[in-house]
């Protein structure tokens, strides 16, 4: 219940701080002096609460897509976070189409790497320290 409530506060924490730099912070250019690191932030901190969100989402559910994503070992987390993965690099390809009107920038697919390895490891020992405290 712990690791779930914990998943719950840092995606949460985390939408609201990608929300205020995307929304506010950007736009009004609050700290032009940031300018790459707040182009790169959501990406990395999104892609950071891949696995808090998986496991915050699913856990403890039984509906279809539960069954799934459900972490409970290690092989889950990785399943979990390789599709994370494939799913932002199928996004920002997507955004090479004219249509969407967005830019397609290699620095988000690299920061978006390095913030899912980082939230596989955390997550991963979290998770792991959690079992073994009901254990």
């Amino acid at each position: 219940m712990y690791l779930k409530r914990l998943s719950r506060t840092f995606i949460i924490s985390g939408a609201l701080i990608i929300w205020a730099i995307k929304f506010v912070i950007r736009p009004l250019q609050l700290l032009p002096e940031a300018s790459f690191f707040l182009g790169i932030a959501p990406n990395l901190l999104g892609s950071f609460l891949i696995a808090f969100g998986a496991y915050w989402l699913f856990s403890g559910r039984n509906y279809f897509i539960a069954r799934f994503f459900r972490i409970q070992s290690a092989y889950d987390l990785r399943v979990v976070c390789i599709i994370g993965f494939g799913m932002l690099i199928i996004n920002e390809y997507l955004q090479l189409v004219p249509y969407f009107g967005r830019t397609f920038d290699y620095h988000d697919i690299i920061f978006s790497s390095i913030g899912l390895t980082a939230s596989y490891f955390s997550f991963f020992k979290l998770h792991q320290r959690v079992m073994q405290q009901v254990a």
